[in-house]
């Protein structure tokens, strides 16, 4: 990681300690509910600026994870996964939401696939997250798939990964899914400029990431044009598509 990406990780890691020694936010100072009756869902396309749905796009992330060499791969795929579900009004919804894979290894060995379906809402172009299909590894061997949901299971409702407008302290739900994910997310930073892949980025976003189920804190960030830069303590070395 260069000295850019090294002072904008510490600067997130600050943000978020800075957070957690903050009395515990209640889950009601979340966004939950995000009037999603009143979108209408395409599958494609990079209309927000920090996550593109078009098949074929493909970053990589890599680093150094508590001294193993971590590599994440995320892959917009061609496939599509249907969804129906009720919203919070009453409203019966389907969607066809786009499949992105997430390839991640640890020292060379596969640790975890998972696929991820995202929609976008033509109107405000919010990227929505319906849910997403787990596998973990040990020895080339899948041992365990905790994680999954998707929308409509279990009184689980989709959430928002990315918005398009970033609006700074604004605090949304990502996954809804009772009992197995309720991450959150906070934004925290922005118009900050980093050095990766052999690029000069602008105009960059900071969210601080928690969940309503479990401790402990993430940092990401993500860049117009690009998608997701930086997680935790690994860093866009590639990226195309």
């Amino acid at each position: 990681m260069n000295a850019t990406g090294r002072g904008l990780l510490r600067l997130c890691l600050v943000l978020l300690l800075g957070a957690a020694a903050m009395p515990a936010l209640a889950d009601d100072e979340f966004t939950s509910d995000f009037a999603i009756e009143r979108c209408g869902f395409v599958n494609s396309g990079a209309q927000n600026p920090y996550f593109s749905l078009q098949p074929g796009r493909r970053l990589v992330l890599e680093g150094d994870d508590d001294g193993e060499a971590v590599r994440l791969e995320i892959t917009v795929l061609a496939a599509t996964k249907s969804i129906d579900f009720v919203a919070p009004s009453g409203k019966p919804m389907h969607v066809v939401a786009r499949v992105v894979e997430e390839r991640e290894s640890k020292d060379g060995e596969l640790a975890e696939v998972s696929r991820n379906f995202f929609a976008r809402c033509k109107q405000t172009n919010d990227v929505f997250y319906f849910g997403e299909e787990v596998d973990f590894y040990e020895n080339g061997q899948i041992v365990g798939h905790s994680g999954a949901w998707q929308a409509g299971v279990n009184g689980a409702q989709p959430g928002i990964l990315v918005p398009a407008r970033f609006l700074l302290g604004a605090r949304y739900y990502q996954e809804q899914a009772p009992g197995i994910a309720l991450d959150r997310a906070e934004n925290v930073e922005m118009g900050l400029t980093l050095h990766l892949a052999g690029r000069r980025l602008r105009d960059c976003v900071a969210v601080a990431e928690t969940s309503a189920i479990e401790s402990g804190e993430s940092a990401k960030v993500y860049c117009p044009g690009v998608g997701l830069v930086l997680d935790d303590d690994i860093e866009l070395t590639s990226f195309g598509g």
